[in-house]
């Protein structure tokens, strides 16, 4: 790949990134928050210096130019006969592990069937029959305690994700019908669920720069349209932040939340084929790298 390409692949990286990343960061610096966007920030904690790093995939080799960037160095990328590329020989047995647990989890999660029956309810058993509201500072509840606990009460709890599960409230974790937990995740995520489509950004971020920043800055914007719609849904009043309700306690508000849930699984159907085909490229590096007289 010649120079001037991936310089041009590196700048539309970070041009497409910084809106976002410099709205947190004027955030931060005058101690503001965000309760929808910040999320991408705080609970992923992939700092958005990283994020606009731009790094090839692994396999791309990239012809030197005289103005590497400095995160091109020696720690992940070889320098040979004028190119530059990803050395899998560097990973570590326990890194190798930590991909394949991402890809075992990733091919069980697109193997179940897609559950759009939820319809986020999860944030409202974060509230449920409790004082500790986590966004009260920033966004108020739009119904009253009593409000949520009766429409939580006449609904069915069927959450998925064991990270959205740990959350809940101490009344409202009993009222789910489903109980993951962390060794038994692989047992239930599925690809309707929007929390596990978010986390297509989590197992990406988590195998960089082996993966690339292409793959990268996607799963990152799925993310961000998936938290949207998540926080949408909750029983939090956004407007002040620009966003519309989905009133999920009324049936056309369950409707118009499903068909956006739908519409964004299928984008993550797509990018979570891309992270594991990418997974095993890495793979296959790491194993012709290793195994070399195997290869013909």
């Amino acid at each position: 790949m010649k120079a001037k390409c991936w310089q041009e692949r590196a700048e539309t990286h970070r041009a497409a990134l910084a809106p976002v990343t410099s709205a947190f960061r004027q955030r931060r610096a005058r101690g503001d928050l965000h309760p929808v966007h910040d999320f991408l920030f705080s609970y992923y904690s992939f700092p958005a210096g990283k994020l606009e790093q731009w790094h090839p995939a692994v396999g791309e080799v990239l012809t030197t130019a005289e103005d590497l960037p400095h995160h091109f160095s020696q720690k992940h990328y070889r320098h040979q006969n004028g190119t530059v590329a990803l050395n899998p020989d560097i990973l570590r047995p326990k890194d190798l592990e930590r991909f394949r647990f991402a890809r075992r989890l990733l091919e069980v999660t697109a193997s179940r069937p897609p559950n759009f029956g939820c319809h986020g309810l999860h944030e409202w058993a974060m509230v449920y029959q409790s004082d500790d509201i986590r966004h009260r500072e920033r966004a108020p509840l739009r119904l009253s305690p009593q409000e949520i606990k009766e429409f939580v009460d006449s609904s069915t709890l069927a959450c998925s994700h064991f990270d959205a599960v740990r959350f809940f409230t101490p009344a409202a974790a009993p009222r789910n019908r489903l109980q993951p937990t962390l060794l038994t995740r692989e047992e239930f995520e599925q690809p309707g669920c929007v929390h596990a489509n978010m986390d297509l950004y989590k197992w990406t971020f988590k195998a960089m720069p082996w993966l690339g920043s292409d793959l990268l800055r996607q799963t990152f914007f799925l993310a961000l349209e998936l938290r949207e719609l998540d926080m949408r849904a909750s029983p939090y009043e956004l407007s002040d932040y620009g966003y519309a309700a989905i009133p999920i306690e009324t049936s056309g508000g369950r409707a118009q939340y499903e068909e956006i849930q739908q519409k964004l699984a299928n984008k993550a159907a797509a990018l979570r084929v891309k992270v594991m085909e990418t997974l095993d490229v890495l793979f296959n590096q790491v194993t012709i790298s290793t195994h070399p007289n195997s290869i013909t």
